[in-house]
Formats: structure tokens, sequence, C-alpha cells
């Protein structure tokens, strides 16, 4: 006597493998569109953190100087200056903006914080815009501290 078992040959059919392919490149393009906007918000944290270490130095070289000294911010060439240091400018996409002393404005795009002998400054802040992620650093008037705040 033999039993017959109503098999049914089991796999996938077409439909469901392109629909699976079709999940899959979505994933893909999600994953690249992450990496592509965490690529410019470690830009524009780098850029942030070098923008403070030339403030710090700036503050440090006007306390061991005994004289005072002015980091320039130059908003439309997006460019930072340091007295004695390379002009840095910012890469490209970061939107630089400033608040400071109205007798530290040069122009309407020309700025600058002054620090002075005694660790002190004219205070302000500094700006650092790329999409929709901004980056403030706070220059404190009477300790001239500056310090680095996500917006």
């Amino acid at each position: 006597m033999r039993l017959v078992a109503n098999k049914r040959q089991s796999g996938f059919s077409l439909l469901e493998i392109i629909v699976v392919m079709l999940l899959i490149g979505l994933m893909v393009g999600m994953v690249g569109m992450s990496l592509g906007k965490s690529v410019s918000r470690t830009e524009v944290r780098n850029a942030s953190r070098d923008v403070l270490s030339a403030l710090r130095y700036t503050r440090t070289k006007a306390i061991v100087t005994h004289k005072e000294q002015v980091l320039m911010v130059d908003l439309e060439n997006r460019t930072i200056s340091a007295p004695g240091k390379k002009v840095f400018t910012l890469p490209e996409g970061i939107k630089l903006g400033m608040v400071t002393a109205l007798q530290e404005q040069q122009s309407e795009t020309l700025a600058g914080i002054r620090f002075f002998p005694d660790g002190g400054s004219t205070g302000g802040k500094l700006q650092l815009t790329i999409d929709e992620r901004t980056y403030e650093i706070h220059i404190q008037w009477l300790t001239g501290e500056a310090r680095l705040v996500k917006g």
C-alpha cells in the first residue's frame, strides 16, 4: 500500500522576493541619508571645537603677553583669525552668526571678540549652523571663558 502525501512545493514566489528586495533597498537608502547627515553634523561639531580652541588660545595669549588680543570673525567669508595663527575657514555649508559688543564691529560682516590681560573679554556669542543643527559658543565678558553649547 502506498501513501501519497499531498505535498506542495515550498519556496518563495517572485512577488515575495521583489517585495523583500524593495524593503532592503529602502532601508539601505535611509541608512545612506542618515550617514550623510551625521557627516555634516560631525563637521559642524569639529568646526565648533576649532573655533572654541581659537577663542581659548586668544584669551591665553592676552593673559601671557599682558596685552589685549582680538579674535576676528568674518561672517561673509566664514573665517576665524586668532592673533599669530593661520586664518581658519569653516567648511562649506556651515552658516556663521555672531553677537558681540558694538565697539568690536568693524562692518556688518567683520567683528571681533577682544580679550584683556586679566582674562576678561568683551563677551559675545558665535553660532555655527548646518541644516537644523546649531552649535553656540558663549564667551563670558567677566571671565572670558568660552563654552560650547548645543543649540
